[in-house]
């Protein structure tokens, strides 16, 4: 795949930047808003493959590393795993910040939520270690499909 027009890569030059920070924003804020760590990793990984389209794959992967992003993906998945077994002591998936005055621990307030940040207790950390596992996730899928299509050209052409 060799790329597109110059406008579509200017387009995806001035909008990439955007969606990312848009994609990290759901994640961090979902626990105040609709959306969380799936959602934003979606997003994100809709901006790896709108890279994928408009570069194509022979030049989006040298900003697109496959083995970074396992890596990515394994550490976001093993700190999820490491926060639900941090509570352990009281039970599975203990939200052992709340309430414990730290910097995600302030007590949540009775009712509608401000919106403060700092009242989620483990939930944010949580999105966080879903957003990077599924945006990791999705750019790993995102770059194997674009070489299985590659392999598939040129299969056909020999």
């Amino acid at each position: 795949m060799k790329g597109m027009s110059k406008i579509v890569k200017t387009v995806t030059n001035f909008v990439y930047g955007f969606i990312i920070i848009f994609g990290f924003y759901i994640i961090v804020h979902g626990h105040l808003t609709p959306g969380g760590g799936f959602q934003g990793g979606a997003v994100v990984g809709a901006a790896f493959a709108l890279l994928l389209v408009s570069y194509g794959s022979l030049n989006s992967k040298k900003f697109l590393k496959k083995d970074i992003l396992s890596l990515f993906e394994s550490f976001g998945l093993i700190f999820f795993i490491v926060l639900g077994f941090s509570g352990l002591g009281v039970t599975f998936f203990y939200n052992f910040l709340a309430n414990s005055g730290g910097w995600f621990g302030n007590a949540a307030v009775i009712g509608v939520n401000p919106g403060d940040m700092n009242t989620g207790g483990v939930i944010p950390l949580m999105n966080i270690a879903i957003g990077l596992e599924v945006l990791s996730a999705f750019g790993v899928i995102v770059l194997t499909m674009a070489s299985a299509a590659e392999f598939t050209k040129k299969k056909e052409n020999s």
